[in-house]
């Protein structure tokens, strides 16, 4: 595609949309949006546009499409595949929507809310709250992550086991696409069954096919009765069976069901402000288990202890201790959504999002260890995840001591061994953090030629100059 590094004229004419005030040239203010948060990706652009309206999106995007001007739509800049990151030629224009972040509507009675994409997560959260509501997903990210990048990379985080991601989360979209035309999809029914479910193409295209702008977002009850706790158990595989027990009691009111390793704990009470072991034994894997009812607190606390005592009877549970407020409950979270952050200290560390099939997840874990091992013998293994839905962050920590820069040079080396394990288990390379600039190449050379050929054809009807968001998730040759 012929894509232009905007002129000063052009970028002039970009500017006249938004306003002077926002449209960012200043170095110093770009900089921080041209990094990945994990630092593997730097890109060069000249403006950062700040668009009030989706008015103001469409004539972006129209003149950015006569003018083949790329742009990459940026929210809350927390991805972690490079999807938001331009590219270091420079021809790439930032569309931030920050100022795009009302609460349209909320409709507690059809348990709807109608939102900029702009928003962000956590300003999400508590206006469900302030109407009795429940929007349930939840990120260690919700504090900067905005609801755009969330639909654009079909986010998952904590609660997916109960209530899916943030496809299975959304009823509508508005979406500008390419030409700078307006798809009003902003509709709030649960049953639609019209045609091609276009809502479901920009879920998860990572700003390649349009502009989310706005979403309807579905709400839920309040839980009546919350129960967290945590236990400390031997292996994974001790995990699993704990887990259809907690599935076959608690059904649906299993909210979380979360598997961590003793390293972790020891990465999180070393680096984290405020985090302790909560148990006064060591373990070598521990579980935190999340349950809500809608009927009482009884209930759940019925359940919990019904579950613990099951386990405790079976030889599952080595030990476990049960939150007895909401603070100690928000503690144990904070721990298990810290545990990313508390390998930072620790030097490099090599990421893998990755799912497979929950009955599988032991076995993968094991193996997984061994080929890793095998290959770099020192390296120290942080897997941890939402055993639930089978969703393992297998993190790989540079051995103590090593050089940070030639543990990291083997980044795609780690990653072949494990994604060919994940893929000989029938998994999936990206569970929730999307495919971006990291997985790219790697998305092409996994998927069937009909798959890639059919993404490309979607890519090129939706976006014949080629403008959004280039080079990431599918190349088009």
């Amino acid at each position: 595609m012929d894509l232009r590094s905007p002129s000063s004229e052009l970028l002039a004419r970009f500017a006249s949309i938004v306003g002077a005030g926002n449209a960012i040239t200043e170095a110093a203010e770009i900089a921080p949006r041209l990094i990945e948060n994990r630092g593997l990706y730097h890109g060069k652009s000249s403006m950062i546009l700040k668009p009030g309206s989706t008015e103001e999106v469409s004539a972006i995007l129209k003149l950015a499409s006569e003018t083949h001007t790329p742009i990459v739509p940026q929210t809350g800049n927390t991805g972690l595949v490079g999807g938001q990151t331009p590219s270091e030629d420079g021809t790439a224009i930032i569309l931030s929507l920050e100022r795009m972040n009302r609460i349209r509507d909320i409709d507690p009675l059809a348990n709807v809310m109608v939102v900029d994409a702009g928003c962000i997560l956590a300003d999400v959260q508590k206006a469900a709250e302030s109407v009795h509501r429940l929007f349930p997903l939840s990120l260690g990210s919700e504090g900067s992550c905005r609801i755009g990048g969330n639909l654009s990379t079909n986010a998952g985080g904590t609660a997916v086991l109960a209530y899916g991601n943030m496809r299975q989360l959304c009823l509508g979209l508005e979406v500008v696409l390419p030409t700078g035309e307006i798809w009003d999809g902003l509709r709030r029914l649960k049953k639609d069954n019209t045609g091609y479910d276009l809502r479901d193409l920009f879920i998860g295209a990572e700003g390649t096919l349009g502009v989310i702008t706005g979403a309807v977002l579905k709400l839920f009850p309040q839980p009546a009765g919350h129960q967290v706790a945590f236990i400390g158990l031997p292996s994974p595989d001790h995990a699993l069976r704990l887990f259809e027990k907690a599935s076959n009691l608690c059904g649906t009111a299993l909210t979380g069901y979360e598997l961590m390793p003793r390293i972790g704990i020891d990465f999180t009470t070393r680096h984290i402000a405020n985090v302790r072991d909560p148990l006064p034994t060591v373990h070598d894997w521990y579980v935190l288990i999340d349950i809500s009812t809608n009927d009482s607190a009884e209930t759940a606390e019925a359940m919990m202890h019904n579950l613990l005592e099951q386990g405790l009877e079976s030889g599952l549970i080595e030990d476990a201790v049960i939150a007895s407020s909401v603070a100690q409950q928000k503690a144990l979270w904070h721990m298990r959504e810290s545990m990313s952050d508390a390998q930072k200290p620790e030097g490099g560390s090599i990421k893998h999002d990755v799912s497979v099939p929950v009955s599988k997840i032991p076995s993968f874990m094991a193996e997984a260890e061994r080929r890793v091992l095998a290959a770099m013998p020192c390296a120290r293994i942080c897997a941890f995840g939402h055993l639930g839905d089978g969703n393992i962050h297998y993190n790989i920590s540079q051995p103590v001591g090593a050089d940070k820069a030639a543990f990291l040079g083997r980044w795609r080396e780690m990653n072949a061994i494990v994604h060919a394990l994940v893929l000989e288990a029938g998994g999936s390379i990206s569970a929730e953090h999307g495919i971006g600039q990291l997985k790219r190449d790697e998305l092409a050379a996994i998927r069937s030629e009909i798959e890639i050929d059919l993404m490309r054809r979607i890519k090129r009807s939706f976006d014949p100059a080629g403008i959004m968001n280039p080079g990431k998730v599918i190349a088009l040759s």
